[in-house]
């Protein structure tokens, strides 16, 4: 898997800001495209290189490799070369562009597996976005996205999903159907609560979702049983599920900072000790270490 995830840093253990975009596991040809891109230059058969490389030569380069990344080269629509190449393409990466819509031409990418539109003006998503059945890594951060398509339910082979920083108030019940999403990211939106599918995801290893304005979690989180890791700093949370502690019984990691959650009411959660040695025996200190208690309770939330 390509591993895109965002970085937000407002605590040592959980992202609240997007700041850059790290890769991991990825193979070393996919690494030196990736990463040693440069806009408007062709590398490995990535970016337009120099006048005389025809567009016979940069189709078949991308043909050839399965991957296309035309990162911050002034593009305003999608390249219809690309779409062109059909089930040639596995990864397209067109982050830092001026993108407005993803066309409902994209389904012609059947055999895509990673798609990444980072920082772009993306408004809207296609509802044909459902037939990209091989698709396993989706990266939308920084767009301009107000709804997300029901149609991603049908998304089946997905694991990472990330679309922080956009404009959306909800997310649709048919992200439960996502049974081997690893990893959603939904930072920086403007949800007032997650959808009570979300518990049906359960391969679900890390839920971030700060900087929003959640007042309540479904009980359904708690049959994350898979989950690790959750951070939900900066919204309106005044308590978590009671049973969360207990039933995730492979979380070793909770942000709640900027929450109105009082200390005692976190440790008097039954299940709080059980936590507290699984994140001992991960980090090998003490749990004090890493809750910041301020004048407003956990103003600085917990960090674990």
């Amino acid at each position: 898997n390509l591993g895109l995830k965002p970085r937000f840093i407002p605590s040592p253990r959980c992202p609240s800001k997007t700041s850059q975009v790290e890769l991991k596991h990825v193979s070393p040809l996919e690494r030196t495209i990736l990463l040693t891109a440069e806009p408007g230059r062709l590398i490995m058969g990535c970016f337009a290189s120099k006048s005389t490389d025809s567009k016979a030569r940069r189709l078949s380069r991308w043909r050839t490799s399965g991957i296309v990344a035309l990162r911050d080269a002034k593009l305003k629509s999608f390249p219809d070369e690309v779409l062109e190449l059909g089930k040639s393409v596995r990864t397209l990466d067109l982050t830092q562009n001026k993108l407005v819509d993803v066309p409902e031409e994209i389904s012609k990418l059947m055999s895509i597996q990673r798609l990444i539109l980072a920082n772009n003006v993306i408004e809207r998503l296609p509802m044909n976005i459902g037939k990209l059945q091989s698709i396993k890594f989706i990266i939308l951060d920084g767009n301009r996205l107000t709804t997300f398509p029901d149609e991603v339910g049908q998304l089946v082979r997905l694991e990472r999903l990330s679309i922080s920083g956009n404009l959306l108030t909800s997310l649709p019940e048919t992200l439960g159907s996502l049974r081997n999403l690893l990893l959603l990211n939904v930072s920086h939106n403007k949800l007032k609560a997650l959808p009570d599918s979300i518990g049906s995801c359960f391969s679900l290893e890390e839920l971030q979702a700060n900087e929003n304005s959640i007042e309540e979690l479904p009980t359904s989180v708690c049959s994350l049983v898979n989950l690790k890791s959750l951070c939900l700093d900066h919204n309106n949370l005044k308590q978590i599920p009671p049973s969360l502690l207990k039933e995730c019984k492979t979380l070793q990691n909770i942000s709640l900072h900027g929450n109105p959650i009082s200390m005692d009411q976190f440790q008097q959660m039954e299940g709080f000790h059980e936590f507290e040695d699984r994140r001992k025996k991960k980090f090998d200190k003490q749990i004090d270490s890493n809750v910041m208690i301020g004048s407003k309770g956990l103003d600085e939330g917990v960090d674990l």
